[in-house]
């Protein structure tokens, strides 16, 4: 590692890379941006002292993509940024094909940067003839060109599994964590929102000065509709922190926040890595539940779904730190310890 990259950090807020003149042509690295989150991408450059690779990108009549490369990349380490957002079909579409346009201009290696990843929650077969949609997904990018993944926070830590290819994963939890911190928020009480999510939300916990854990007993009758029942913890008098991966049409969260209100909590804020924001999400979440919902800023939030409570934290020094640390073949799991 350079003299000046620093120490591992856990929190965002550290992460400095002083801007390096001619650090594309001497490291060899190029960033593109798809069109999913064009303002995640220019953070994670400017972090990164650099500009994103020019690349023209558009539409035909019949809705058929075409992408091309505007500079050489032959012998260089492209990292391609795109999360598969809605309209995920379609950005799933221009990541595979910005993917073989790297590969058939000679790059030497081609990372995929998904900040989102798309049908994850297809992860196993629950019922029969199903398909398994987040290893097919892992298949089409791996046959489409891609070298290395880098993913935030899976939906499930089995899809890792998935790839034949080196995927690196993180975490959006120490932006999250650094921003709770500095509210000085007292007796916590970190809440899982279903037994699944109990690793996440135990992690969670630990590194908030071990809080104490609650989880919140979760039947799902039908896809996003979701049945609350009970909540196994104490939580009277405490400050509720939900923990999720990612908040959808906000059901499961929501009807929590209502049942931890009801058990005598006496704030509730929720967090979660992945603002999908699927209707009627806004509406359950800025109904006077929570005291804020913090979200990052993997997927871009339009204006038309802001509500007072909502606090966006932006991931780009993280993910522009672990590029640099995949590209200087340094540690990434460090960042997190």
């Amino acid at each position: 590692m350079n003299a000046h990259r620093g120490t591992a950090v856990l929190s965002t807020a550290t992460f400095k890379l002083p801007a390096a003149t001619g650090l594309t042509e001497n490291h060899r690295l190029r960033l593109f941006s798809g069109s999913a989150n064009l303002s995640l991408s220019q953070e994670v450059a400017r972090y990164l002292g650099m500009d994103l690779g020019p690349m023209i990108r558009k539409r035909f009549a019949d809705g058929e993509l075409y992408i091309q490369i505007q500079e050489s990349i032959r012998g260089c380490d492209v990292y391609l940024i795109q999360p598969c957002c809605q309209p995920v079909n379609d950005h799933l579409m221009e990541l595979l094909i910005m993917i073989d346009a790297c590969r058939r201009a000679s790059a030497r290696q081609v990372t995929a940067v998904i900040p989102y990843y798309g049908y994850a929650r297809a992860d196993r077969k629950t019922a029969g003839r199903e398909s398994i949609t987040a290893k097919l997904v892992a298949n089409l990018i791996t046959q489409a060109g891609a070298n290395r993944i880098l993913a935030m926070d899976l939906h499930s830590a089995q899809i890792q599994g998935y790839f034949d290819i080196p995927l690196d994963h993180v975490y959006g939890s120490p932006v999250i964590l650094d921003y709770l911190v500095s509210k000085q928020l007292s007796d916590i009480v970190v809440v899982s929102p279903d037994v699944g999510g109990v690793a996440r939300a135990r992690a969670f916990a630990k590194k908030l000065n071990d809080a104490p854990l609650a989880i919140i007993d979760k039947r799902r009758q039908a896809h996003n509709v979701a049945e609350v029942l009970n909540v196994i913890g104490d939580v009277k008098g405490k400050t509720a922190v939900l923990v999720d991966d990612m908040i959808d049409t906000g059901g499961t969260i929501s009807e929590g926040a209502r049942l931890l209100r009801e058990e005598g909590a006496r704030q509730v804020y929720a967090c979660a890595t992945h603002a999908v924001f699927s209707p009627p999400a806004v509406e359950r979440l800025s109904s006077g539940l929570f005291e804020e919902v913090i979200v990052t800023n993997t997927i871009p939030i339009k204006e038309s779904d802001r509500f007072p409570q909502l606090q966006v934290l932006s991931v780009a020094n993280l993910l522009g730190e672990t590029i640099w640390r995949i590209h200087e073949d340094s540690s990434v799991s460090s960042m997190f310890r």
